[in-house]
C-alpha cells in the first residue's frame, strides 16, 4: 500500500514542473500557477495568469513558460487565441503574454539547443521559439495528429497518432532526422534511463527507444488502465499514474511491470527533487520515496 512521506494540499496535474528549490503546478480554474517548496512542501502564492494553463510548462532562461489556451473561465478574462505566458519566479508575477499558435488538448513545452519547441498544430507543425523575441522562428514537420513533446541531447522529440510515430529532429538545424514505429496511438512521451519512452494508448504499452540505436529496443505491456495515464521517467523507474491505477513502476533493468498499486486518485505523475509526486485525489498530491515505493507491496 502506498505511504506517502508528504501530502499537499493541491490537485497534481500533467504538465507540472521541477525547477531548482520547487515544483510549479498549473491550476486551470484560477488561471494560474502555484509553487510548492521541495524542502517544506509549503505552497506559496500562486502566480496570476489571466488565462487558463493547458499544458507541459518549461523552466528556462531564468523563466517559467506556461501554454495557455484560447476559452473563457467563469469569472475569468477571456483568452481570444492560443499562446504563452512567460513568468518570473523570483518576482512572482506574469512578465509577459504572447498569442502563438500552440495545439490542444495536450499542449507542451520542450528546452534544447537554446530555444523553446512547441507542437503548434496537430497536423503535425513543431514550432521554434527564441526566448529573446518570445517569438517563433523556425518549423518543423511530422506526422499528423501530433501529441506531446520532450527533448534532450540536441534532439526533440514528438509522437504521432498517425502512424503511430515518434519522430526525431535535429535541434540545431530544425531537421527531422528520423521517424521510428512505436506502439498504438503514442501519446505522452518521457526522456531518461537511457532510452525515450512512449505512453501507447491503442493497447496500454510503453515503447523504450534505445537512445544510443534509436530503435524500439523493448515493448512493456502494462494494461489498458493507463491509456488516458501520464508518464514520467528518473530514479530509477519509468512511473506511470492514471485514474485506476494511480501509480505503476516499470523497471528499466527488465522492462516489467515491477509493481502496480490501486486505489483512488491518479492521472498525473511526475519526478524531481529525490521524489515522485502524484496525483491521490482532487485537491491532493502525494510525494512519495522512489526507493521507499520500491520496498512496498502493491
Amino acid at each position: 500500500m502506498l505511504t506517502p512521506d508528504a501530502v499537499v494540499p493541491l490537485a497534481l496535474e500533467p504538465g507540472a514542473v521541477v525547477t531548482d528549490d520547487a515544483v510549479w503546478v498549473q491550476l486551470r480554474a484560477e488561471q494560474a500557477i502555484q509553487r510548492i517548496d521541495a524542502k517544506t512542501n509549503a505552497l506559496g502564492t500562486p502566480i496570476k495568469l489571466n488565462h487558463s494553463p493547458c499544458g507541459q510548462l518549461a523552466h528556462a532562461f531564468g523563466s517559467l513558460w506556461v501554454p495557455v489556451c484560447a476559452g473563457e473561465l467563469a469569472g475569468g478574462p477571456v483568452s481570444e487565441t492560443n499562446g504563452l505566458v512567460r513568468a518570473d519566479p523570483k518576482q512572482g508575477n506574469a512578465s509577459a503574454a504572447m498569442p502563438l499558435p500552440i495545439a490542444t488538448p495536450r499542449a507542451g513545452l520542450a528546452v534544447v539547443a537554446g530555444s523553446l519547441w512547441t507542437i503548434a498544430d496537430r497536423k503535425g507543425v513543431v514550432s521554434r521559439i527564441d526566448p529573446m523575441t518570445n517569438a517563433p522562428v523556425a518549423e518543423a514537420f511530422v506526422a499528423s495528429m501530433a501529441h506531446s513533446i520532450a527533448a534532450a541531447d540536441d534532439a526533440v522529440w514528438v509522437t504521432s497518432e498517425n502512424g503511430d510515430l515518434l519522430t526525431r529532429i535535429n535541434a540545431h538545424t530544425n531537421v527531422v532526422l528520423e521517424t521510428i514505429k512505436v506502439g498504438p496511438r503514442p501519446g505522452p512521451v518521457a526522456i531518461g534511463e537511457g532510452a525515450i519512452w512512449t505512453l501507447n494508448r491503442g493497447d496500454g504499452s510503453v515503447s523504450r527507444v534505445d537512445a544510443k540505436s534509436h530503435k524500439v529496443a523493448a515493448t512493456v505491456a502494462v494494461g489498458e488502465a493507463i491509456v488516458t495515464g501520464d508518464l514520467a521517467v528518473g530514479e530509477g523507474a519509468v512511473w506511470i499514474s492514471a485514474v485506476g491505477a494511480p501509480l505503476i513502476r516499470v523497471d528499466p533493468r527488465t522492462n516489467r511491470v515491477a509493481q502496480r498499486f490501486a486505489g483512488s486518485g491518479g492521472g498525473a505523475v511526475m519526478v524531481g527533487h529525490g521524489s515522485v509526486w502524484m496525483a491521490a485525489g482532487p485537491k491532493l498530491t502525494w510525494r512519495l520515496d522512489p526507493k521507499l515505493v520500491a520496498a512496498m507491496r502493491p
